[in-house]
């Protein structure tokens, strides 16, 4: 696989980042937490610490971790 398996996508217009988990939409987070609620759901128990290791998550177009809209 080329890259990290989970990307959060930019903020969306109206707000929050779509999230892909091996290219499959998982859902749309408005907060950590509901990436890691995503993640969890998809089957990486360890979803907490993965957030910031660039092995594993991509954030894509804005600051990681912020969810509004620019």
């Amino acid at each position: 696989m080329d890259g990290a398996p989970v990307v959060v996508h930019p903020p969306a217009g109206s707000g929050g980042r779509r999230v892909t988990v091996r290219g499959q939409i998982v859902g749309l987070a408005h907060s950590d937490r509901d990436v890691i609620e995503f993640l969890r759901r998809a089957g990486l128990p360890d979803a907490e610490d993965m957030l910031d290791d660039d092995a594993w998550v991509k954030w894509r177009g804005g600051r990681a971790h912020r969810y509004e809209a620019a």
